[in-house]
């Protein structure tokens, strides 16, 4: 038995080979190359097994990839297939002449049960060695067996349907547990459940298919000779567990629905078939005396499961005493038919027989055919062979059968993956619904084809369906790539063409209002349609020419903010004169670029509107680029044209802070035009800062000079610090104004002198005014009496300058007592300051032996020292070492220097004549070692360290430095 299942292709048996009516190779079309590089394999590809039985094979049956045979009457042969070199032997044990009837394996390839001819049934479980009799099972012969895949497991079947010679169907649930010698029986239960008749009495069950739809409803399909019963039913909620009871009592009463052929076989079998192993069967065959009824299983419909059903008749030679077939099983496109010769397969879409595959006579006539529903393999058996069928690619051309019945969706379904195939069934389905006047459908099927470009629209435009035609430019458009610019263009262009044609026709005739409606909306669709977006983007100008030729104003206007055209859409209403949707346009789209082209042409009819927009953009426009356009507007004079521009020149200053020259120059000209009273308040709010002033000048100076505004002068030319011309100016306005800026130049004492000396002269011989003159006189404590009396003439009495004269005469005396006052302070600070020289002289302090530095605590005698009348004494090397780090840079150097000269001098001896002659070269060559130490005394002892200046400097100096703060905080711890 080693390699049992070694396959091989027997040089005595073929290949399954389809018949004409069913090919493989594709329709060449144009626009693609069909070439067959190799040749196409099989459908149904028939191998045998390299197997020689030791005794004859009476029963095959294989599930989820485990196969079972009897051999004999007493042996079971079981084969894991993914294990085939591991077949194992079970001996049934039966010492009796009973034969093996039937086996039946469950969808898990777990549980084997085997019907024996003598009414016994035996059952084996996929993991267990030992074969156990079904006692309640006793007294029937099974013909049937219906597996519960909903609930049954690998130790479990669930409740299962069984059916009887006798007619009858029992439910009945097996387990898989042993329990030892005294354990549970495999049967848990069998009980009756229903009783199928014919009109002779009850008959044989032959095929029980028990299913569950994806809706929760559960149904029963069983047959006899020549019916075949539906139970359909809904299980109550929480009792699926319970089995099929509830579903069978439902039909107590009144039998089941059920179909009936005359002629009988004396058996039939029903196959289903399942696309995914656990899912709802899709298809049905159920071979009968008549022929084999096949169609579609359809769980939702609430009165019978089966649709589509058609009746395939067998042909001459066989059927019911001639032939007759033995097994039927089901793919998804053909069922196969085994008779004791050959195995036929019919195409259940067309009923053509596509296959016919005979057996040589020395393997022996055919026993019976099953289906592994797991792996999609056939298996056929005789006595001494076995054989198994690959169904490979089984749906391949499936789309040529579904096209020859005009069944277009699914045969695009089946080709979906065979772009010439596809495009076949398109061409076809085009040509058919063109064919049957359905021109929308066709024109889009034709839009996703190879066809060609020309030969369809001239096909359309003969026909006189420009719809259709519009439909497929359309989706032709929609299917080009980036690349295809050209083509893009003439689609885009063909297709305005063809709805301004379309609309043209139809404006004006009342009767075909809706139609012109609904022709409008699929134009706007097309000229909106984001699909279309980049093609009509690239077209524009050639649609905006085609709208222009056909005079078709509304929608020019429309495509034109379609693409975002805002331009074209400003000045059509521009030029129709309709100024506010031309504003309204430029405001909601708020690009600063149209208002500069397009507010020359706004302001000048709707100036008011114009500046609200421009103000509710603020900062977002550039004022210099709007100038112009306020220019041109206000060079009229009027009042309203130059308060609007005023409106928003104090706008960009006032609320967005602007600093540009240009608009403050253009703000002044405005106010000196228009309102000269705002003119001095903006000055004076510009302030007096030469460098703070945002405005020219110089041209505010010619500005104001020209619309002879003097105030607004005199202040620039107090901003410009030309304060005689701004007094000269001044003057001829008003002198408490020529005042205000005499008093502007405070540090400068000589100019406001002579500016106060302008107005004193103006106020004298222009004005006449003695008073006034005084009253000069005594605002400007720089002029005296006798500055002014030269500006006076002649024959003026002195009773008029008595009082200043007293005054003046008043002030000298004041004077001449506080320089007195001022000497006699003088002297005595002097005399005291001689006394306390004396003083100093004769002062001394006490050292006492004991006293130490202040600042190292050693006795203070020991080296050089330096005591201060606060009564602080130190070290003259420690006292060094303490102001060195408070004094200045250049000071520091100083020291330094001192110290190196006095270290370089040589220390005289007292009376030596070498002492004389050191002193005498000092005092030839440079300072001696004694002015040496003077300068140093300076230095370091001119105030104690504690109590002078240094110390108050160094107030916030940390008591620690920072770079041995660490050091000192650990040194804490």
């Amino acid at each position: 038995m080693a390699s049992i299942l070694d396959e091989y292709e027997d040089s005595l048996s073929r290949s399954a080979v389809l018949q004409p009516g069913c090919p493989s190779v594709g329709i060449p079309h144009s626009g693609y190359v069909n070439a067959q590089l190799e040749k196409e394999v099989p459908i149904f590809t028939k191998q045998r097994i390299d197997f020689t039985p030791s005794e004859r094979i009476t029963s095959l049956v294989v599930s989820c990839n485990q196969l079972c045979m009897s051999l004999g009457k007493d042996t079971l042969l079981r084969i894991d297939l993914g294990k085939a070199n591991e077949p194992n032997h079970v001996e049934l044990g039966r010492k009796d002449d009973a034969r093996v009837h039937k086996m039946f394996l469950d969808h898990t390839g777990c549980h084997l049960l085997i019907a024996l001819s003598s009414t016994e049934v035996l059952y084996v479980n996929r993991n267990g060695q030992k074969v156990r009799p079904l006692a309640r099972w006793k007294g029937q012969l099974v013909e049937s067996v219906g597996w519960n895949k909903a609930l049954g497991t690998e130790s479990s079947t669930g409740p299962i349907l069984v059916g009887t010679a006798q007619g009858q169907i029992f439910e009945a649930e097996l387990s898989a547990s042993e329990g030892g010698l005294f354990g549970p029986a495999p049967d848990l239960y069998f009980r009756p459940l229903y009783v199928l008749n014919e009109e002779g009495g009850p008959a044989p069950v032959c095929s029980l298919e028990a299913e569950r739809g994806p809706d929760g409803r559960g149904f029963v399909i069983a047959t006899t000779r020549q019916r075949l019963f539906q139970f359909i039913g809904r299980a109550a909620e929480g009792t699926e567990a319970q089995g099929f009871s509830g579903l069978f009592a439902a039909y107590a009463d009144h039998p089941p629905p059920f179909r009936e052929f005359p002629s009988s076989l004396g058996y039939s079998e029903l196959a289903f078939y399942t696309p995914k192993l656990r899912s709802a069967p899709r298809a049905f065959a159920w071979m009968m005396g008549d022929g084999v009824l096949y169609g579609a299983l359809d769980c939702g419909r609430p009165d019978s499961l089966l649709s589509e059903e058609r009746v395939w008749e067998y042909p001459e030679g066989v059927g019911p005493g001639a032939s007759p077939p033995l097994a039927v099983v089901l793919t998804q496109f053909h069922f196969l038919l085994l008779l004791a010769d050959r195995v036929e397969a019919v195409c259940t879409l067309t009923g053509q027989v596509v296959l016919r595959d005979h057996f040589l006579e020395k393997f022996g006539p055919l026993k019976h055919m099953v289906k592994d529903s797991s792996t999609g393999h056939l298996w056929a058996y005789t006595e001494r062979a076995v054989f198994r069928y690959h169904v490979q690619r089984e749906a391949r051309d499936v789309w040529r059968t579904y096209l020859d019945m005009n069944r277009f969706d699914l045969a695009k379904e089946y080709c979906r993956e065979r772009p010439d195939c596809l495009d076949t069934v398109l061409a076809r389905e085009a040509d058919y619904c063109f064919r049957q006047r359905r021109y929308l459908e066709s024109a889009r099927c034709y839009a996703l084809t190879q066809s060609y470009f020309e030969e369809i629209a001239l096909k359309f435009l003969e026909a006189r369906q420009e719809e259709a035609l519009a439909e497929f430019l359309q989706r032709k458009l929609a299917s080009l790539k980036p690349a295809e610019r050209t083509q893009a263009t003439l689609l885009t262009t063909w297709l305005t063409e063809l709805y301004l044609s379309r609309l043209g026709a139809l404006q004006g005739d009342p009767e075909a209002l809706n139609f012109y409606r609904e022709t409008r909306e699929r134009f706007q669709a097309f000229l909106s349609s984001p699909r279309h977006k980049e093609w009509l983007f690239a077209s524009r100008a050639s649609i905006h020419e085609l709208l222009a030729s056909h005079g078709d104003t509304e929608h020019m206007v429309y495509f034109a903010v379609i693409m975002q055209d805002y331009e074209r859409v400003v000045a059509y209403h521009c030029q129709h004169e309709a100024y506010e949707e031309a504003l309204a346009v430029l405001a909601r789209h708020r690009d600063p670029q149209l208002f500069y082209k397009f507010s020359p042409i706004l302001i000048r009819h709707i100036p008011r509107q114009l500046v609200d927009a421009w103000i509710e953009l603020g900062s977002r426009l550039d004022a210099r680029q709007l100038i112009p356009a306020l220019v041109n507007y206000s060079q009229g004079g009027e009042a309203q044209q130059v308060s609007q521009a005023i409106r928003y020149m104090e706008f960009c200053v006032n609320e967005l802070g602007e600093t540009e020259q240009a608009i403050h120059n253009y703000l002044l000209s405005l106010y000196a035009r228009g309102q000269p009273a705002s003119l001095l308040a903006y000055l004076e709010q510009a302030g007096a800062s030469p460098h703070r002033v945002h405005y020219d000048l110089k041209y505010a100076l010619r500005l104001c000079a020209e619309h002879g505004h003097h105030r607004a002068c005199v202040h620039v030319y107090k901003v410009l610090e030309l304060y005689e011309e701004a007094v000269d100016l001044a003057l001829q306005v008003d002198v408490d104004l020529a005042k205000q800026c005499a008093d502007l130049p405070e540090e400068d004492e000589e100019l406001r002198k002579k500016l106060w000396l302008k107005i004193a002269r103006h106020v004298v011989q222009e004005e006449e005014d003695v008073q006034t003159a005084m009253a000069c006189l005594a605002s400007c404590p720089l002029l005296k009496i006798e500055d002014v009396l030269p500006f006076f003439p002649d024959f003026v009495t002195i009773d008029h300058f008595k009082e200043a004269i007293c005054s003046s005469l008043k002030a000298y005396n004041h004077h001449i007592q506080e320089l007195q006052r001022e000497m006699e302070e003088a002297t005595a600070s002097a005399q005291r300051i001689r006394r306390d020289l004396q003083e100093l002289r004769g002062r001394y302090g006490t050292v006492e032996p004991q006293d130490k530095c202040a600042t190292c605590d050693f006795p203070l005698l020991n080296r050089p020292f330096y005591l201060f009348l606060c009564g602080h004494m130190f070290h003259a090397d420690c006292l060094l070492q303490a102001v060195r780090p408070g004094l200045p840079a250049y000071k520091q150097a100083r020291l330094e220097e001192l110290q190196r000269k006095l270290g370089a001098a040589p220390a005289p001896t007292k009376g030596s004549a070498r002492a004389k002659e050191a002193e005498g070269g000092a005092a030839a060559g440079g300072p001696s070692r004694e002015q040496l130490k003077a300068d140093l005394d300076e230095l370091v002892a001119a105030e104690c360290v504690y109590c002078g200046e240094l110390m108050i400097r160094s107030i916030d100096r940390p008591f620690i430095d920072p770079q041995r703060y660490e050091e000192e905080h650990l040194s804490w711890l």
